[in-house]
């Protein structure tokens, strides 16, 4: 039997909607079209996956999310020549929610190609970009492919044509601080499949070429130097300003900057009990705090509890540091 398992993925915006905007120097020419999507996120330890395989007669999937898990080693398995890779059953031994932007999809997906890509003996070398690009991952973001196996903090450029955005670089989450995970209960399930498709085509025309040069900002000059420097503080303000001003662009399908009443309820308390490092993953509805060390997450954790109730489930995790 093998065995994979794989982090889960906090998306704090994308850099432009998909707009085929062109880039113009200062004299007004064209210097070439802008990539499309881009944007910044990072991997966490937990939530997790763990998913087993081992031969079948047949094609077969148990446990959670066990119908996506068999389209996605279906899908792979045609790919190679069929005597490469025979039937085998995935089991899906711990799983993430779906649809609550925490890039399930992907991290399943890859979880599943990477177990098949063992088995079939000769490619377990291949990297998470070749497993995306077999199993249909990376339409848009990138991010949770890039961070797969990487890990850590992460920033892609963006799409030019259909191809997989590159990664523009990766920096170490400091080890120390710790990410607080807010979801409402019951989950509502965010913005996917054909919804999502059509949200991204009726959404083409807000982002605007200001937009994106903020955001890139607050990435270059914002929360890359206070990663660098390990200072939290700063590094919680330029994410809290990235992830709304990136929200902003979202608010003609979601009907404001974030996913609903409850979501900006919960930011607008972690930043009153001092934690700036504050906001929602992708479409929502988990909404993610930056605390710089433990016991500080811990006591907000508490905090929000004693706030919020039944109303949500906490969880504080790390950074996923990637595969070593």
């Amino acid at each position: 039997m093998i065995r994979v398992t794989a982090p889960s993925r906090l998306h704090f915006g994308l850099f432009n909607l998909g707009a085929h905007n062109e880039w113009r120097n200062l004299d007004g020419q064209s210097i070439g079209a802008r990539r499309r999507f881009g944007g910044v996120g990072l991997m966490i330890a937990e939530p997790g996956w763990q998913i087993a395989i081992e031969p079948a007669h047949e094609w077969q999937a148990s446990g959670p999310l066990a119908e996506r898990a068999l389209g996605f080693a279906r899908r792979f398995a045609a790919t190679l020549p069929l005597a490469e890779l025979s039937p085998h059953h995935v089991t899906i031994e711990q799983a993430v929610p779906e649809h609550v932007g925490l890039g399930t999809g992907t991290q399943l997906g890859l979880s599943v190609a990477k177990a098949l890509s063992i088995s079939a003996g000769g490619h377990a070398d291949w990297d998470a970009p070749e497993l995306a690009r077999r199993t249909g991952r990376g339409e848009r973001s990138a991010v949770g492919v890039h961070g797969f196996d990487r890990g850590g903090f992460l920033v892609e450029v963006g799409k030019h044509g259909d191809e997989l955005s590159p990664l523009l670089l990766r920096e170490e989450f400091p080890a120390e601080w710790r990410i607080i995970l807010i979801l409402p209960d019951p989950l509502p399930g965010g913005v996917h499949g054909a919804a999502e498709k059509r949200a991204f085509e009726n959404l083409l025309l807000e982002s605007t070429p200001n937009q994106t040069d903020s955001l890139c900002r607050l990435v270059l000059l914002g929360m890359l130097p206070a990663l660098r420097e390990r200072n939290c503080r700063e590094f919680g303000e330029a994410l809290y300003d990235f992830n709304a001003r990136a929200g902003e662009m979202f608010a003609a399908a979601q009907g404001a900057r974030y996913a609903g009443p409850l979501e900006s309820e919960i930011i607008g308390e972690v930043r009153r009990l001092g934690l700036p490092g504050v906001g929602q993953s992708s479409w929502g509805p988990t909404v993610f705090a930056v605390a710089e060390n433990a016991n500080r997450a811990a006591k907000v954790a508490a905090r929000l509890r004693d706030h919020f109730g039944a109303a949500v489930t906490i969880q504080v995790t790390a950074a996923y540091a990637g595969r070593h």
